[in-house]
């Protein structure tokens, strides 16, 4: 059940303490002494690069892995779990990034499933879907039906069931795995709205994502590891964001955005759009040219990812004239696309960018063993110093990809369209999901791209992204351009553009 407000009293105090928290695997050491202290109502981020012991800390905390050394305490009693049922019976659950629900079940029955109410022996239905209405009702939550199918649901609402399965338990404690990491702007508010209404009941929030900006509007406390290690916990309001880049990442980053390399240099145009429009999109004029990196911006919906998808053939334009560098073009078929000199980097590297059981190796030479089939062997000898020269860290090139980090997938992604050669490049957001310092990372991949006379298009939900990488910003609304902007805009004139608060002058460039 949803905490009371009666519970505000216990507000400040701790209800778990972990102490000295280590797990090693194979001799290797992941997470090495690590303290934790959490008290009701609070919310702390837990942040690091990809690798620094997050997850390993939370799947401590969740049962899923039994520490080699340290303490757990709950509610000021020692605790000793080995499995996630134990954890969540004393009070802390674990809303996973991959979710853990059965898409033809209820709401309800995902929600109690496994200890369904019963009465005479039976399941109690009624019961069991008072009890979740309940539940959706105490997170302010009116749009999901106890009754529901979960695979009616959208992500977002997939996650309030998860956080509702959680307090389930009389949840003191509930940890959140990248919570937002593929929701929507809109979607977004509403989690917030859900963790302060939680923690403004006692609930303690141990809050773990990439995006520093959520970290910042939601925590009041910031703990930070780094290689296995706890390197510092300190107070949201004490911090920044070049502070909190300095302890993630070890060194200074002067910017999150690096500047474009020196040499680079706008040249003739690459990609033309004239009156270009499908079933999604319309009266498109857009012009992109070698050396530039230019920015899709817009609300969820607007029709940025439909642009890219109708450019890249998935969804074909059907009217207008489309150029690629100089000669007349309108791929009907992504491989269509390719072979006219574009790449397309997908939003879900996982669903659709990778085969996460094959190499390395294989991943990497995807497209051009479908695509250029003759070219196979000299891009299989180049493929190395191609991988090497965009930093991809592995053991080997034949390791499974599914076992890199989250910046090392996307290295790799980037690695099979490169090898492909394009003329432009189509980015649909570029570093969802992965760390600060392999964010980074990618940025200077695409000045590197630019600089060598490729054209960059890239669609990102972060304005910040947009502002920061982008020469110039198309910003769409309702499938149509509602105007272009210049670099070095501020967030508020992209949101009244894709808002339509305001019209950009002259219109749409």
């Amino acid at each position: 059940m949803v905490p009371s407000p009666s519970d505000d009293a216990r507000r400040g105090e701790v209800v778990l303490r972990a102490s000295g928290l280590t797990k090693s695997f194979a001799g290797h050491t992941v997470l090495a002494d690590a303290d934790l202290e959490l008290r009701a109502g609070q919310v702390l981020g837990l942040v690091g690069e990809n690798g620094a012991g997050k997850s390993t800390l939370m799947k401590v905390l969740a049962g899923v892995y039994t520490p080699d050394a340290g303490t757990i305490e709950v509610a000021g009693e020692q605790v000793h779990f080995s499995h996630p049922l134990q954890a969540q019976h004393a009070g802390i659950s674990t809303v996973f990034q991959e979710f853990n629900l059965l898409p033809e079940r209820s709401v309800a029955e995902n929600i109690y499933l496994g200890r369904e109410p019963r009465r005479r022996g039976l399941v109690d239905t009624a019961m069991m879907q008072r009890d979740t209405q309940e539940l959706l009702a105490g997170l302010g939550v009116t749009g999901i039906r106890p009754g529901q199918r979960v695979r009616t649901l959208s992500v977002a609402e997939q996650q309030i069931v998860e956080i509702a399965k959680a307090i389930s338990f009389d949840a003191q404690v509930i940890q959140m795995d990248e919570p937002t990491a593929a929701l929507a702007e809109h979607e977004v508010e509403l989690l917030y709205g859900i963790i302060r209404g939680l923690a403004e009941r006692g609930v303690a929030i141990l809050y773990v994502s990439h995006r520093l900006k959520e970290v910042f509007d939601l925590c009041d406390t910031i703990t930070v590891l780094k290689d296995g290690l706890q390197v510092a916990t300190e107070r949201a309001e004490d911090l920044d964001d070049a502070a909190l880049v300095r302890l993630m990442v070890g060194r200074s980053i002067s910017s999150f955005f690096p500047d474009p390399v020196d040499g680079t240099e706008i040249g003739e145009p690459l990609l033309e759009l004239r009156e270009a429009g499908n079933g999604y999109v319309d009266g498109i004029d857009l012009t992109l040219r070698a050396g530039e990196i230019v920015g899709v911006s817009g609300l969820q919906g607007s029709g940025r990812t439909e642009l890219l998808e109708a450019i890249f053939g998935v969804r074909p334009f059907t009217r207008g004239e489309m150029v690629v560098a100089g000669a007349k073009r309108r791929p009907g078929t992504p491989r269509q696309a390719v072979r006219s000199g574009l790449a397309m980097v997908t939003e879900d590297r996982k669903a659709t960018g990778l085969a996460l059981n094959q190499s390395i190796l294989d991943n990497a030479l995807g497209v051009v063993r479908a695509v250029f089939p003759r070219r196979t062997g000299s891009t299989r000898r180049d493929m190395p110093g191609l991988l090497s020269s965009i930093e991809v860290s592995a053991r080997a090139m034949d390791q499974e990809v599914q076992f890199l980090s989250g910046g090392n997938q996307q290295k790799v992604v980037l690695g099979r369209w490169l090898a492909a050669q394009p003329r432009v490049v189509l980015m649909d957001e570029p570093t969802r999901g992965i760390d600060v310092g392999a964010k980074h990372s990618i940025y200077e991949l695409m000045r590197g791209l630019a600089a060598g006379g490729v054209s960059v298009l890239m669609v990102s939900s972060e304005l910040p992204e947009v502002i920061g990488m982008s020469d110039r910003i198309i910003v769409m609304r309702d499938g149509r351009q509602a105007g272009e902007l210049p670099a070095g805009v501020t967030e508020e004139q992209v949101l009244a553009l894709a808002t339509g608060v305001a019209e950009a002058e002259g219109g749409a460039a």
